[in-house]
């Protein structure tokens, strides 16, 4: 069974970094694409980057330029660095994998930006 578990939220204020992990197990398998989703209150859950397992990223564009997302194929872990944060980051950020054909989510941790 795949699972996802995820860390490095919590309160930082605006302009300042955080840098969220998420390690996955339960599978010898290499994810197609892992990244990170999040959820405002009120909102839709939207992607915020991807990364695939050739290295290729994607980011929505209000984080592009501020937000940077990798991946250690070795130690099965995604990680999303996110700088010059600001008060709409503000929301519970959900690790995803992409792998056989199904999706993969972690239980979310909470990234809180004050102004």
């Amino acid at each position: 069974q795949v699972q996802l578990v995820e860390s490095g939220g919590g309160l930082v204020q605006a302009g300042g970094s955080l840098r969220l992990s998420c390690a996955f197990s339960g599978t010898s398998f290499r994810p197609n694409v892992m990244g990170w989703y999040r959820q405002a209150p009120g909102k839709q859950r939207e992607l915020v980057a991807s990364i695939t397992a050739a290295g290729s990223s994607d980011y929505a564009s209000s984080v592009k330029g501020r937000f940077s997302i990798s991946r250690d194929n070795a130690k099965r872990t995604v990680y999303l660095q996110m700088d010059t944060l600001k008060p709409e980051d503000t929301a519970v950020y959900y690790c995803w994998v992409y792998l056989a054909g199904l999706n993969y989510w972690g239980q979310g941790t909470q990234v809180t930006v004050s102004s």
